[in-house]
């Protein structure tokens, strides 16, 4: 419908364009939205406000002449002027109720669309220090990266899940260190405990099974420990190993899979650090100064320049950040989305500064960032910090167990990104309208259990009984269900372009909302088979695009609740 309207108002630019009303250079952008209100109609534009100023008009007078121009549709009965001259539509029951056949004729296909054009896409998110269980944020991560992944795949693209593994530096070392001091029999609170060591009960598992000879498969990575305490690059190895399987572990209980996973150590073993620090220095934008290798990161929008090269020789984590991202390119990936915490925003300038400066043919602003603030866990009000797996962080592990995969899923990808969130357990363990989670999950439910009763009733679906008879869904709130379901395309669309998988979220809410208040207000099982089973189409539709939408964020749609 909305469609439908855009290309009517299309005609009338169209129109007035030729008799001189309207610039014929002019280009306008027509915006047609749901209204909040239906007593001013179904859907309202702000094109006569938009144009008044190049037909040197008032936006009142310019909508009535639009209206005027207006392409005769039965989808359309009736025209208003609104307030300082929107222009409001009213949509025929017929023509909104035709979204019904649409979505039972495209079933777990509707809303998809081919925006992408088959365009290669990496989304490259999680990407945690094989260092410990992932925590919350990391979860968040996962979450809202994930559901990115699927909503980019839902419209067309061609998309590769990847995990960046940071398996070198010091943190990695300090793993070494803390697992070999237990191995030791050393605990924390000793005081030759390593200085920036890990602290959590899983370093006692880890150097447990090391010293029992344990074998561990990571990525088809196959390690077996050595037993001996004193082979640090043993126990590092072993521990790396060990921590992936217990991180790929959780992330698949979370739903999320990934196509490639790619360790930093291997940027150092195949050479591809020197080899981005040689074409830097041949491009001339480095310098030493003080003992260490510096970047002129200043030239190409930083606000100071970095260290590449450290005193001591060592890199910086920036130096392999921008060999990793020419290696993505190098690969094909003209688009790239790195799903990050909040932390890593000092890191986009200068990652995209580096890569300008290879002079390879990276174009600004590339890649993509899609940041995540922190996640703040509560139970009864207060803050819950501690995990007896972490030690000092609360787990994905341990949200999954407290609430289960669906409520953890929806919640951490519910929030725009740049948004701080509170985790609230006790909602989101409740069983109530409070619970977004449950609230459509149980609309879903509801569907499911209105055919069961059919059915039980000797009144099974009568589907082309239902699609001749959609005309009989008129009511105020069989519209609103109506009208929210043919947007679903749209926000779709809206929520892959804009990398926002939370306008799913909200969509999934307000359809639910919808639905509850129509199941309310309009009975279903009445004795008109015609009007019996319109109303049943319009929750079979009901139940496809929450089924569908629900498949978007990777949240289950149960059948009882």
């Amino acid at each position: 419908m909305k469609d439908t309207i855009i290309s009517l108002l299309d005609g009338a630019i169209v129109t007035l364009k030729h008799q001189g009303v309207l610039p014929n250079d002019l280009q306008a952008v027509i915006k047609v939205d749901p209204t909040k209100d239906k007593a001013h109609g179904d859907y309202a534009s702000n094109l006569a406000l938009m144009l008044a100023k190049p037909a040197g008009k008032k936006p009142r007078e310019l909508a009535e002449i639009l209206i005027a121009a207006l392409p005769q549709d039965a989808a359309v009965t009736k025209v208003e002027i609104a307030g300082p001259g929107f222009i409001n539509f009213f949509a025929a029951t017929t023509a909104a109720a035709q979204v019904v056949a649409q979505v039972l004729d495209c079933g777990d296909t509707f809303g998809r669309s081919l925006l992408g054009k088959g365009e290669k896409v990496q989304v490259e998110f999680v990407s945690a220090n094989p260092t410990g269980p992932l925590h919350v944020g990391h979860g968040r991560g996962a979450a809202i990266g994930d559901c990115l992944c699927r909503l980019l795949e839902a419209t067309g693209y061609d998309v590769t899940r990847e995990f960046y593994y940071n398996d070198a530096g010091a943190q990695i070392r300090n793993l070494a260190l803390s697992v070999q001091a237990r191995a030791k029999g050393l605990g924390p609170e000793d005081a030759s405990w390593p200085e920036d060591g890990y602290r959590g009960q899983y370093i006692s598992d880890v150097a447990k099974d090391y010293l029992a000879g344990a074998s561990v498969t990571a990525d088809d990575r196959h390690v077996t420990a050595k037993g001996n305490p004193q082979d640090l690059d043993a126990i590092q190895e072993f521990a790396v190993a060990w921590l992936r399987r217990e991180q790929d572990l959780d992330l698949k209980a979370f739903g999320v899979e990934f196509d490639v996973y790619f360790l930093e150590s291997s940027l150092y073993d195949e050479g591809k650090v020197e080899e981005t620090v040689k074409r830097l220095i041949e491009n001339g934008h480095t310098y030493e100064d003080a003992g260490a290798l510096w970047l002129r990161t200043t030239a190409f929008g930083d606000d100071k320049d970095r260290v590449m090269r450290k005193r001591d020789g060592g890199y910086t984590y920036f130096l392999p950040d921008v060999a990793y991202h020419l290696n993505k390119w190098q690969r094909g990936f003209k688009t790239v989305i790195n799903e990050q915490g909040a932390d890593h925003h000092s890191t986009v300038t200068r990652v995209r500064a580096g890569l300008q400066a290879l002079e390879v043919g990276i174009p600004q602003g590339w890649p993509d960032y899609v940041l995540h603030q922190m996640v703040m866990v509560t139970r009864s009000g207060v803050e819950v910090k501690i995990s007896k797996r972490a030690g000092s962080y609360v787990t994905v592990s341990d949200l999954i167990d407290e609430v289960g995969r669906d409520a953890t899923r929806f919640f951490l990808a519910a929030r725009r990104a740049d948004s701080q969130l509170t985790f609230d357990i006790d909602l989101a363990r409740s069983q109530s309208n409070d619970n977004p989670v449950y609230y459509i999950q149980y609309a879903h439910a509801r569907v499911c259990s209105m055919l069961r009763k059919t059915q039980d009733a000797g009144q099974d679906f009568d589907h082309d009984l239902a699609l001749a008879n959609l005309a009989l869904l008129e009511s105020d709130q069989e519209k609103a269900v109506l009208n929210r379901l043919a947007r679903f395309p749209e926000v779709v669309e809206n929520a892959a372009r804009n990398r926002e998988p939370q306008q799913i979220a909200q969509y999934l809410l307000d359809l639910a909302g919808d639905f509850h208040t129509c199941y309310n207000a309009v009975k279903v099982m009445v004795e008109d088979d015609a009007l019996r089973n319109a109303r049943l189409s319009l929750g079979l539709a009901t139940r496809q695009v929450l089924r569908n939408g629900l498949d978007l964020m990777g949240v289950s749609a149960p059948e009882e609740m």
